[in-house]
């Protein structure tokens, strides 16, 4: 296994909350006096909303992969986009002629309005936790997009503030969404298959040239970008345009495989499997084939959970042929279709467990299913989104603790008792 290209996130002598601010961070532009800009109210703080009443919309993050939710949500009737924002104004200003809407630099501004129900937030991963902890104390509902956050003590926090505000979060990991997945956890409830021992999903997809080398503008000018406003609570870095428009190559912002590629299976199958607690994980892989990143090209995780099972996803920039999705019992196993579930029992007990397939109804535009999920849960008041916060923190805590295991070469532990890594 190579050595990672740089050491594990620098520690800044807190705790890990991101309340507590490290000092060389503080005379950032980004996050000062964010307590005086949260201050105002959301129009609603409790109730449901009418069913004919217009949503209003903050949108946070506008480019290329935020203008796609952009044009979902102007196509939504149901929802009125009124502010925009983003640290880079070539996006800005698309995203203003596109929608119509205010425009910001500063995610605090608008915050700050107090005609914004629901904040989107898509932006890089670095960024999530502490503009979506800043929505809630604002009043805000939030719809993050996935992963949670880019370490699981911010998700640990971002969860906490979802707790301790009542506000609805839904986290953009849309396969959640498909039926099959909470028809999966029935199944397994109703102790078809025995005790769980393995289930298996991955994510490939091959590349010439190695995923997210999006254009670079290397003539940018330093007045269209804040440069501090995207470094966020990352290390401060000389600028690089490199660094901002390729920032899923970097362990400063990104997960990598594991967050971008990963988090869209391990989500929706540790929702099949109960959710429980990772309480072991290990990692392998490498850069094989794409050196021009810190991040692997190729990424295996191991995970073993609370309730005894293990979680095997798999994920690479270097193949693109995938492994079916899998859940194994003691007594049988359960092969997760399109829109089929099939449990076929296992030799040793097929006189004790019927081979049974279920047909589950398959969603069109799971992205657009995800969001109407989301806005019905913030109409009705409904805490239990599709992908709930406490879901989105547990696959944060296996996902970043994968990535610490592969850049430490080692496997970590976690006690779900204190919520803290231990000695392996």
């Amino acid at each position: 296994m190579p050595q990672p290209a740089h050491p594990a996130r620098p520690s800044s002598g807190r705790s890990g909350a991101l309340t507590a601010v490290p000092d060389e961070l503080t005379r950032r532009r980004f996050l000062e006096g964010s307590g005086a800009l949260l201050a105002a109210p959301a129009v609603r703080r409790g109730g449901a909303v009418s069913p004919n009443e217009r949503l209003t919309v903050g949108v946070v993050g506008a480019g290329d992969q935020g203008t796609n939710p952009l044009r979902r949500l102007l196509a939504n009737d149901s929802v009125e986009v009124r502010a925009v924002c983003d640290v880079y104004r070539p996006r800005l200003d698309r995203a203003r002629e596109l929608s119509g809407a205010e425009t910001y630099r500063d995610y605090r501004e608008l915050l700050a309005r107090s005609d914004i129900d629901c904040v989107w937030i898509v932006t890089p991963d670095h960024l999530h936790a502490r503009i979506g902890i800043d929505a809630l104390e604002a009043g805000k509902d939030v719809y993050c997009e996935k992963p949670m956050a880019r370490y699981w003590d911010e998700a640990r926090d971002f969860l906490r503030a979802a707790e301790r505000t009542g506000r609805i979060v839904q986290i953009g990991a849309q396969a959640t969404s498909h039926a099959k997945y909470g028809a999966a956890l029935e199944l397994i409830e109703a102790d078809r298959l025995g005790p769980l021992v393995l289930a298996q999903v991955s994510f490939m997809r091959n590349s010439r040239t190695g995923d997210w080398n999006y254009p670079v503008d290397h003539r940018i000018d330093r007045w269209d970008l804040d440069w501090e406003g995207f470094l966020g609570p990352a290390p401060p870095r000389p600028f690089d345009p490199e660094r901002f428009f390729r920032w899923r190559k970097y362990w400063d912002y990104s997960g990598g495989v594991a967050t971008d590629f990963l988090s869209h299976p391990v989500h929706p199958i540790c929702k099949a499997t109960g959710n429980d607690w990772p309480v072991r994980v290990v990692a392998a892989g490498g850069i094989l084939l794409h050196p021009d990143r810190e991040v692997p090209d190729t990424f295996h995780v191991l995970v073993d959970y609370a309730d005894g099972h293990t979680l095997l996803a798999t994920g690479a920039q270097t193949t693109g042929k995938g492994l079916p999705v899998v859940i194994r019992g003691h007594r049988a196993w359960l092969e997760v279709g399109r829109d089929t579930l099939t449990v076929w029992p296992d030799r040793l007990y097929m006189d004790e467990v019927e081979a049974e397939t279920v047909r589950v109804d398959v969603v069109g535009d799971l992205l657009v299913a995800h969001q109407k999920d989301f806005l019905t849960c913030v109409r009705e008041r409904r805490r239990e989104t599709a992908c709930p916060p406490e879901l989105g923190y547990r696959v944060a805590l296996a996902l970043d603790l994968a990535n610490r295991s592969w850049r430490e070469q080692r496997v970590l532990r976690f006690d779900p008792a204190t919520e803290a890594v231990v000695p392996a």
